[in-house]
C-alpha cells in the first residue's frame, strides 16, 4: 500500500471514536485530510457532529464534504480533535506546523478533551528534531526574535540553522493569522518539554511546532496495520 493509502487507514481508525452529537477539532494537512473526507461519508449517511477547523483550506474541504462547522468563540470544550503530525515520540510529544497551521492546530487541541493523532508510521521517531521545528513569528524585529530563540536553543543544549520559510513562489510564507514562520534545523532536540516553554517566554514569537502534552493516542498506519499508542 502506498502512503497516502497508509494515511487513509489511520484516519479510518480515528473515525471509530467519533460518536454522534460530538464537537470535533478538524486538524490540517495530507491525513486530516482523509479524516475529514471520511467523516463527510458518516455525515451524509446521517451522523451528526459538529466542527472547528484549524485552517482555511480545511474549513474549504469540510464546507465540501457537508460538515456542519462552528467556532470556539460558539463552544467552550470539544469532544476530540483528530490531527496529524509532522513527528511523534514515545511520550507522544509531537512537532507540528509543516504546513504552516501550527497557532490555529493547537488552540483547538488544547480546548479538546481528547486529541488523537493519525500518521504513516514514518513520522514515529525516538527523538524530535529530525524534522525541522517551526516557530510561528511577527514580522516586526524579526530578526531580535531569531536571536533570542537561538537564546533559547542554547539554553536548552539545542543548537542548528534557522531561516524564514519561504512560499513556493519564492516569498515570505504568510500564515492563515498574518504571521511569518521561522523553521530551525536542529536534528535533535534536547528537553522539548524545557525548550517549549522558552520560546514561549519569548516576545514575538506567537506559537510553536512543539506540542507537549496534548495528544493523547496515536494511530500509526504501515504495511503491518494500524499501530494504537496511548500516551504512558
Amino acid at each position: 500500500m502506498n502512503m497516502d493509502g497508509l494515511k487513509r487507514q489511520a484516519a479510518a481508525r480515528a473515525l471509530e471514536h467519533v460518536r454522534d452529537g460530538m464537537k470535533l477539532g478538524l486538524g490540517t494537512g495530507s491525513t486530516a485530510k482523509h479524516f475529514v473526507e471520511l467523516l463527510g461519508e458518516r455525515v451524509r449517511a446521517g451522523l451528526r457532529v459538529i466542527g472547528v477547523p484549524t485552517s482555511e483550506a480545511t474549513r474549504a474541504d469540510a464546507e465540501r464534504c457537508g460538515i456542519a462547522l462552528t467556532t470556539l468563540d460558539d463552544v467552550d470544550r470539544l469532544d476530540l480533535t483528530v490531527d496529524g503530525a509532522d513527528e511523534i515520540d514515545p511520550s507522544l510529544n509531537l512537532i507540528k506546523g509543516g504546513g504552516g497551521a501550527l497557532l490555529r492546530e493547537k488552540i483547538v487541541a488544547a480546548a479538546s478533551d481528547r486529541m488523537i493523532v493519525i500518521a504513516d508510521e514514518s513520522k514515529w521517531v525516538e527523538v524530535l528534531g529530525r524534522f525541522p521545528l517551526p516557530v510561528e513569528v511577527i514580522p516586526f524585529g524579526v530578526a531580535a526574535t531569531q536571536r533570542a530563540i537561538g537564546r533559547a536553543f542554547a539554553e536548552s543544549g539545542n543548537s542548528g540553522q534557522m531561516m524564514v520559510r519561504k512560499g513556493k513562489d519564492g516569498h515570505v510564507f504568510v500564515t492563515d493569522g498574518g504571521h511569518w514562520i521561522v523553521d530551525a534545523h536542529l536534528g535533535r532536540i534536547t528537553d522539548a518539554p524545557r525548550l517549549a516553554g522558552l520560546l514561549t517566554a519569548i516576545p514575538g514569537v506567537v506559537e510553536h511546532g512543539l506540542f507537549i502534552g496534548l495528544a493523547s493516542t496515536a494511530m500509526l498506519a504501515g504495511p503491518q496495520g494500524i499501530r494504537v499508542v496511548d500516551r504512558p
